[in-house]
């Protein structure tokens, strides 16, 4: 009976062990669909216009009084004229993610920590103003992703480049122009 007992354990126990290992497998799966998926979103067409967008006409559009009352109106903004919002809504879809753990900090950080700096900063304004109707709700997901950006860049300031690897010597043909 003793030994009858132990084998039964011995067996529940490796598979336990294996379906630990099983489980370890399938979540960094899904972690590399989610971080593919993500990535295939970001390289978008709209995205990346609502990017561009965002740096090369945004602050002129926000010195427009219409431009800048059509944001702070509740109810609903024109995307098509506000290319902005993809990029916030975009963000926002992203904290959310992370602040509920279904991507990986770490990845996700590495990837698009300091994108996420540069364009918390640049659309701040444009939540400023959402925020005057709408409330501090507003886009808090995107506003929780720049915090842990930021905190993300202040222990990593140099990326995650492997310690122990050489780094290559590059040359910049253009340093004299």
């Amino acid at each position: 009976n003793t030994i009858a007992t132990m084998g039964t354990f011995v067996v529940i126990a490796a598979s336990a062990v294996a379906a630990l290992i099983q489980l370890r497998h399938m979540s960094a799966g899904n972690q590399l669909d989610a971080i593919l998926s993500l990535e295939r979103d970001f390289r978008s067409e709209p995205i990346q216009n609502a990017l561009r967008f965002v740096q090369t006409d945004l602050p002129a559009r926000l010195k427009e009084t219409q431009y800048r009352s059509e944001l702070e109106t509740r109810g609903f903004v024109d995307s098509r004229v506000h290319l902005e919002l993809d990029a916030c809504n975009w963000f926002n879809t992203m904290g959310g993610l992370l602040k509920n753990r279904l991507v990986s900090e770490k990845i996700f950080m590495d990837l698009f920590g300091r994108l996420i700096v540069y364009y918390w900063s640049a659309l701040t304004p444009v939540v400023a103003l959402m925020r005057r109707e709408r409330g501090n709700v507003q886009y808090h997901d995107f506003e929780y992703l720049a915090i842990r950006a930021k905190d993300w860049l202040a222990h990593n300031p140099e990326g995650t480049f492997p310690p122990r690897t050489a780094r290559e010597s590059i040359t910049d043909p253009f340093i004299e122009a």
